[in-house]
């Protein structure tokens, strides 16, 4: 088979800007593979539609690309740059001239975007999944053991009382808001840019909407520059929603890791959740909570780098936004896996409820005690004022 890039016309690239721009695009695009063999489908019927194909040429076409998705993908070499060159040299390959024909109407500008959007709405499943699961986690933990007492704590020192089920259903609370979140980005992402091209058009009567309802898109994104400043800007959205969710995370695993220490107790994670130490024999270490912890600037730092990327940029498409893929790719997957993680740990906490009653101390109840007052008729200023001397007193 020959190989050949789209953009070629004749001429060779230096060998090192072509390894310089490419990158890890070729590997990254794997994932991608599936998501542009179906926006090749889509576009195919519409290429059908407007008389560029005969009913045989768009079969042969469905064909081949439905066979690159059964068997999970294609090989994508580093001299292809991407999967858009592998599976256009692939069907020109198998097809010839019909392989020749599946890129009119359309620029590898808005193919990349058509693949990305489809990738990234259904990663977005995956998230509100991993997210729905950890919520019921917590809501599990919450209907077992939210009878249990705990301190509260303002500043890390104790500040009045609360419970397990009021501290674990406000990550559920939290986690809910995220959702809304992830929501926003998703309506975001539903939007078809098939047919923008390199984001001016192309001089065809193309039907747009026949692309955007085969793939299952809410509706078409219009403006064709438009289509093209939204890659970055869309996957920003994505990101905060997942850094919402990662900075939960990183919550629940900082109290986790100090609530579980021995000087506190209120939780026990178990042997199968830590880690050991290579030379001091006693230890248990919460090291996932700590991996769980730091992944939340992972993420954030995900959302920084695509935000630089797109900053400074002018209308229209520019090759900077190939950088935007890398780093959302990851902050998805660090969120999903840290989810999963979240949930395993939450299942497997164990509630010490003897810790936690033997912690609530006197000094907990010191408001509640100055409204008592205030329900005698006391003003509340007075009231809290004579019970801070009692405490004074007490502690002297």
């Amino acid at each position: 088979m020959r190989m050949t890039k789209l953009w070629q016309k004749g001429t060779q690239s230096d060998k090192r800007v072509e390894e310089y721009t490419v990158g890890d695009d070729w590997i990254l695009d794997r994932e991608l593979v599936k998501y542009d063999c179906l926006g090749s489908i889509a576009h195919a019927k519409m290429l059908r539609k407007i008389g560029v194909l005969t009913d045989t040429e768009l079969d042969r076409l469905v064909t081949v690309l439905q066979e690159i998705i059964d068997q999970g993908g294609l090989e994508i070499l580093p001299e292809q740059e991407d999967c858009h060159t592998a599976i256009e040299n692939h069907l020109t390959g198998k097809l010839g001239k019909v392989g020749e024909k599946i890129h009119t109407a359309r620029s590898r500008n808005d193919q990349v975007l058509t693949a990305l959007r489809l990738y990234y709405l259904h990663k977005i499943g995956d998230c509100r999944d991993a997210s729905n699961i950890f919520i019921s986690e917590l809501r599990r933990l919450s209907d077992r053991d939210g009878d249990t007492p705990m301190p509260g704590y303002t500043h890390m020192r104790k500040a009045m009382p609360s419970s397990v089920a009021l501290w674990s259903e406000a990550f559920i609370e939290s986690m809910e808001d995220n959702l809304v979140l992830l929501t926003s980005s998703e309506k975001l992402m539903d939007q078809s840019p098939l047919g923008t091209a390199a984001g001016y058009g192309v001089p065809l009567k193309i039907d747009r909407k026949l692309m955007s309802n085969e793939l299952g898109f809410s509706r078409i994104q219009n403006n064709p520059i438009y289509a093209q400043m939204s890659r970055g800007k869309f996957e920003v959205t994505l990101l905060h929603a997942l850094g919402q969710m990662m900075f939960d995370i990183n919550k629940l695993a900082s109290d986790l890791i100090l609530f579980s220490m021995p000087e506190f107790g209120f939780f026990s994670l178990p042997e199968e959740l830590c880690t050991g130490s290579s030379i001091m024999p006693q230890k248990k270490n919460p090291d996932v909570l700590e991996i769980m912890r730091g992944k939340y600037h992972t993420v954030k730092g995900c959302e920084q780098e695509v935000s630089g990327v797109i900053a400074d940029l002018g209308s229209g498409f520019h090759r900077d936004l190939q950088l935007t893929k890398g780093p959302t790719m990851r902050g998805i997957d660090v969120t999903v896996r840290s989810l999963e993680m979240a949930s395993l740990v939450v299942s497997k906490t164990l509630v010490n409820r003897e810790s936690c009653r033997e912690a609530m101390t006197d000094e907990l109840y010191a408001t509640e005690r100055a409204y008592n007052l205030v329900k005698e008729g006391v003003p509340f200023r007075e009231a809290y004022r004579r019970i801070a001397e009692k405490l004074r007193e007490k502690g002297s």
